[in-house]
């Protein structure tokens, strides 16, 4: 199949097809998009790939062409036929229509071998923080992760300290993957146009993880820093051990004084590895 929008309108035309707002659908159909996302991701024969939320399957295509099976998990069984049919000719694939949100994605993986997991996917707008952490939280444990999400999103993904973007997400995103933008995407470039652009961003598991004594404090501690970003860590963090914050802050040339949005991650870990520590001996 020839991916442009006059082929794809006119495959979803023939099949009656009608978008639905409430799944977030818009379908990608730039070749050369396509091309980039899965010739930088570097899945190979050797790649087992899960794609959530396939559509029409011109991301697809090109991902079964190259992968050595592609698992794709989509909630509108009626894309079924335009999907099937896009499909035509090739064995190495499944489909199974349900929402990935509410599946056993670590029960569905038993079925299969693979040497390498990858995750690849144009992520609906409303559910791409879900779905990312759905991965993480179930330890579902991709070596990468390729996702084309809204700019505005990917862009938090990706922030470092300092920046206007970086938040909360950033650090909890970037403790378990090495982070970093593949291409910005025109709206143009789907059917239908969506509001805004989209930017590809590519997720590498880090071979190591920094050392976190507990993890749900540490995430906690993150989380709460940042709940009024225009506050100050002391005003933000008023239920925890100032004076042992402060001491830590001080060791990394940081103070109470200052907002989240300029601390480093290795710092927001040792701040609550200290008061892990504490909360042990107390």
């Amino acid at each position: 199949m020839k991916y442009s929008k006059s082929n794809m309108k006119e495959a979803l035309d023939n099949n009656l097809f009608r978008f639905k707002k409430k799944f977030g659908q818009n379908f990608i159909t730039d070749a050369n998009v396509i091309n980039k996302i899965v010739d930088n991701s570097g899945v190979g024969k050797d790649t087992f790939v899960i794609e959530i939320g396939p559509g029409a399957g011109s991301l697809t295509y090109k991902l079964v062409s190259n992968a050595g099976f592609v698992l794709c998990y989509e909630i509108d069984k009626e894309v079924e036929t335009i999907l099937k049919s896009n499909l035509a000719g090739f064995n190495n694939y499944e489909i199974i229509f349900d929402d990935f949100l509410k599946r056993d994605v670590n029960k569905d993986l038993k079925e299969y071998k693979y040497n390498k997991l990858m995750v690849i996917a144009n992520l609906p707008y409303y559910i791409t923080t879900p779905i990312i952490t759905k991965i993480i939280g179930d330890s579902i444990n991709p070596d990468k992760m390729v996702f084309m999400v809204q700019k505005e999103v990917g862009d938090r993904f990706k922030a470092t300290p300092g920046s206007k973007d970086y938040n909360s997400l950033s650090i909890y995103l970037n403790y378990y993957f090495d982070i970093k933008k593949v291409m910005d995407v025109s709206r143009n470039v789907f059917i239908p146009v969506p509001n805004v652009d989209s930017i590809v961003v590519e997720f590498n598991k880090k071979e190591e993880l920094l050392y976190v004594d507990n993890i749900e404090l540490f995430f906690k501690l993150v989380k709460d820093s940042f709940k009024f970003k225009r506050k100050t860590l002391k005003n933000n963090l008023k239920d925890y051990n100032l004076e042992l914050i402060d001491k830590v802050m001080h060791n990394f040339g940081y103070n109470l004084s200052d907002r989240a949005e300029i601390i480093p991650i290795n710092v927001f870990i040792e701040v609550a590895n200290e008061l892990s520590y504490a909360q042990k001996c107390a």
